[in-house]
């Protein structure tokens, strides 16, 4: 049996973050990686060694945009252990079967300049939609980078220029109503408000949906301002690929003296009086936590499997029914696909210019062709007549990943994880098959091929990952890479449940982290960085809290007095 203050339970990048800032802490820690190799859903590997060896790819996360909206890159010197990030620019083209073509650029002006060549309203409004957002996405980073139910570090995270942009939104009460109006409807309505071309309304629903609900989905709005955040703070993808930010988290965490150990499966969370004190794995090896128990799975997967139910029930009698039941998921997943490329694809009718490959490339032909890619993986249906996806060739911004003059291919396509209908066959019950994956893939392609037709004689070799493979491999309850919705249900401090939205639990030294706390899914860091933070103010002495909070207050008032 081996001692450790901190047991963590996954190495995935939220983990690795938590564990840099509980190690700079002065804390032992020991990270366990059911995997061979950490990272989580932020990994590069060489899936295809055999037939296309030299490719890399990264067969999760790919474009990162919520890592810069905090401090976790800067306050961890990642730079030091190896991560450079490379940003795009452009950062999406999207092609239309008209012949028109959304192009976005980093720059805001160049971005409504495109779009006046179609529309001259629209790259006006273009503008309005933008600024919009970034004052919005400004008023928030606080509350992204601080516990959901912790006013006091919220406001400690406020600048002065942040609180200017909140009270641009919230003047006066009129105003105020209209905002909250805004945030309770859905994608499709605050597009259609804005816009009249579908050549720009398709992407833009596309980029909504990445928080997997369709355009239509009444209270997601929130979802229009992932092409905002494309213009700032940007979209960058590590040099090496997405698992070059997990190297450089590894690297980091070893020369703070944290242990990673990889192959290794928790079976169980050992419970003592009432208090988390260690784990024990599937192969009967015991390792103790003096100070905690951090878990990065999401909470179902935690409480249910993996703590004994009586354990739960002496903490909290209701836990297991609420994890079980009000913890919602849906029935959409990702179908994913990699390819080795003998050349780029070349978007001959739509004006091909190798630049426009750097960012990413969606296929999004009209707005009802996205709600479909949405509503049907809900009911069971393969959105397959007219699909719709998210395309990456990596290797045009990056080389390294890809022998010289080659190139990697990067497919997300929304899937359903139970097929209607085929319950109880195929992988897991799920009704997926070696055939059926396959057979999907090739609609895909075929798809892409109609807007780049040297696709098909470009395919080196292809890997197809099927959602209850992506459960199997990642360890995502279902397929779903947040580890569950990020609907405004189950966000803030509703993630995942009120009980639980403060990485605490009701097991006195257990911890929750990863995509299922908040602010969820994505690369981010934050729910890493912000489960450290709590742990280590739980640590100290109540006359230490007041100071700390004593000292935020502070900052956030000399940030205000300074503009005066």
């Amino acid at each position: 049996m081996e001692d450790y203050d901190v047991v963590m339970i996954g190495a995935g990048h939220n983990g690795l973050v938590c564990a840099a800032y509980l190690l700079k802490a002065g804390y032992r820690v020991l990270l366990l990686e059911r995997r061979s190799i950490p990272g989580g859903a932020a990994t590069t590997e060489e899936l295809m060694p055999d037939v296309a060896p030299n490719f890399k790819f990264s067969p999760c996360a790919i474009d990162h945009v919520f890592i810069h909206l905090g401090p976790v890159v800067q306050e961890l010197e990642l730079y030091k252990y190896g991560l450079e990030y490379l940003f795009c620019d452009p950062v999406v083209f999207c092609p239309n079967p008209n012949g028109q073509y959304f192009l976005a650029h980093r720059s805001v002006e160049k971005t409504c300049a495109e779009i006046a060549r179609y529309n001259a309203r629209d790259a006006k409004k273009y503008q309005e939609f933008n600024d919009f957002w970034q004052r919005l996405i400004s008023a928030v980073i606080p509350m992204f980078n601080a516990p959901p139910k912790s006013i006091l570090d919220m406001a400690g995270n406020y600048k002065f220029s942040q609180i200017k942009d909140l009270f641009s939104l919230v003047g006066s009460s009129n105003e105020t109503l209209d905002l909250v109006r805004t945030m309770l409807t859905s994608p499709l309505d605050l597009l259609n408000e804005y816009f009249d071309s579908e050549f720009l309304k398709a992407p833009l629903a596309r980029l909504a949906s990445e928080l997997s609900s369709p355009p239509s989905q009444k209270t997601m709005t929130v979802g229009s301002m992932m092409m905002s955040l494309r213009h700032h703070p940007g979209m960058a993808r590590p040099r090496g690929g997405t698992g070059a930010l997990s190297e450089a988290l590894v690297r980091c965490v070893q020369s703070l003296g944290g242990v990673i150990l990889t192959e290794q499966s928790v079976k169980r969370v050992l419970i003592d009086d009432g208090r988390a004190v260690g784990v024990e794995l599937t192969n009967g090896k015991e390792y103790r936590a003096a100070k905690g128990v951090i878990s990065s799975l999401d909470a179902k997967r935690l409480f249910l499997q993996l703590i004994d139910p009586w354990d739960v029930d002496k903490a909290d009698p209701n836990l297991r029914e609420r994890v079980d039941r009000r913890i919602t998921n849906h029935n959409e997943a990702i179908l994913k696909i990699d390819c080795a490329l003998s050349e780029a694809p070349r978007f001959i009718n739509h004006n091909h210019q190798d630049q426009y490959l750097i960012g990413a490339v969606l296929i999004a032909d009209s707005v009802t062709q996205v709600e479909l890619a949405h509503t049907e993986p809900e009911i069971g249906r393969i959105p397959l007549d007219d699909p719709s996806m998210y395309v990456v060739v990596p290797s045009v911004l990056d080389p390294t990943l890809a022998p010289e003059g080659k190139h990697t291919l990067w497919i997300e396509f929304f899937a359903p994880y139970q097929i209607a209908g085929a319950e109880g066959t195929g992988m897991k019950g799920t009704g997926w098959t070696e055939e059926l994956k396959d057979r999907v893939a090739d609609r895909v392609l075929e798809k892409l091929a109609d807007y780049a037709p040297n696709l098909k004689s470009a395919i080196i070799a292809r890997r197809v990952e099927s959602p209850p493979e992506l459960e199997e491999r990642v360890g995502v309850l279902k397929g779903n890479y947040y580890h569950l919705d990020m609907t405004f249900d189950q966000m803030m401090f509703f993630r995942p449940l009120p009980e639980l939205a403060n990485y605490q639990t009701p097991i006195e030294g257990l911890f929750l982290t990863g995509a299922g706390t908040h602010p969820g899914g994505s690369i981010s860091g934050m729910p890493g960085r912000n489960c450290a933070h709590v742990f280590l103010q739980k640590q100290k002495p109540i006359a230490q809290k007041l100071a700390d909070v004593g000292d935020s207050l502070k900052s956030t008032a000399k940030s205000v007095l300074k503009k005066l």
